[in-house]
């Protein structure tokens, strides 16, 4: 088994020597930009190690890694023109950096992209790998879908918006960490454990991407704070401030999120008053604690060494108390 950062730097090698600079130039140089703005390097970390978890040897699994890690970016890509947001880690975003056709286009040959990396594989596995990528990248849209009806919606519920952060979030973190156990010959029982885990630390992991968007520091957190705010988004902060709120208060927090005022960052510091006040901010650590245990309760069952469970136990408490 290696560290994290090792898999990390196994990875980045990897991404070094694929590189993206083709022609026509305009099309992939946005490609290379992307894939080289940084970042955590996380699904394609656990494809890795999981596949190392159960006895297979990682380097096998780097073609799956890099098709999940482009993937994402490709999602990153879209999500940026559709959100306007004008950063991407700290830097501007493709539509930002070019305009907003090149990025569209950009963001299809990365899907397209995605796929080559499955070919390396025998006719059996690689069908496995590409049925579970199928069902991932149309749950992802579908949490994508859910997340632009809810920003019109006035009636989101709780249970609404897990799903959707399941969907457009957590099922590639379940499914980066299944890919990685299919390569490793890994039976259907510990597969599917092991993308349960994914699946819950994937929602805690949202729902701490809510928390810093909110609270986090622009500077680490590498996108303008209170993002969400602006764009009317109904996370559980909000939902659990509406729910909590008096009269008074919830209406206003309503009218916040039904108008689009000139001092935005004057909506933004009421919302966030309002979420601190309503007691949302301290239940969204609540319930980042309770998604993260129920992930690891999850493995307990896995028939493998203790001191591997130990290293995903401690890859999830870092990715929860992350900054950034």
């Amino acid at each position: 088994m290696l560290t994290i950062s090792r898999y990390q730097e196994e990875f980045l090698e990897y991404l070094k020597a694929h590189s993206f600079k083709k022609e026509p130039e305009r099309l992939y140089a946005p490609v290379q930009y992307i894939l080289h703005l940084g970042g955590k390097r996380l699904r394609p970390v656990l494809t890795l190690l999981t596949t190392d978890i159960f006895g297979g040897d990682y380097r096998k699994a780097l073609g799956a890694a890099m098709a999940v890690e482009v993937f994402h970016n490709f999602t990153l890509l879209h999500d940026d023109i559709m959100d306007d947001a004008p950063l991407r880690r700290g830097m501007p975003s493709v539509h930002e950096k070019w305009d907003v056709n090149t990025g569209i286009l950009s963001g299809d040959v990365m899907l397209v992209l995605s796929y080559t990396f499955f070919e390396s594989y025998d006719a059996e596995l690689q069908a496995k790998l590409i049925r579970l990528f199928n069902k991932t990248a149309r749950e992802v849209c579908e949490g994508q879908q859910y997340d632009m009806d809810f920003e019109t919606r006035n009636d989101v519920t709780l249970p609404e918006y897990l799903k959707m952060i399941a969907y457009k979030t957590a099922v590639l973190v379940g499914s980066a960490m299944k890919m990685g156990a299919f390569i490793a010959g890994a039976g259907d029982e510990e597969a599917a454990a092991i993308y349960d885990f994914g699946l819950n630390l994937g929602i805690a992991f949202q729902l701490q991407d809510d928390y810093l968007d909110s609270f986090g520091d622009a500077e680490t957190f590498g996108k303008k704070i209170g993002g969400d705010i602006i764009e009317n988004k109904k996370t559980f902060l909000y939902l659990k401030a509406l729910e909590n709120l008096n009269g008074g208060e919830a209406g206003l927090l309503r009218d916040l999120y039904n108008t689009t005022p000139a001092d935005t960052e004057k909506k933004i510091e009421t919302v966030k008053a309002l979420f601190v006040s309503s007691g949302a901010a301290g239940l969204i650590r609540e319930e980042i604690t309770r998604y993260t245990e129920k992930a690891f309760a999850g493995i307990e069952s896995l028939s493998v060494d203790p001191e591997k469970k130990q290293l995903l136990l401690e890859f999830g408490k870092k990715l929860i108390d992350r900054e950034v």
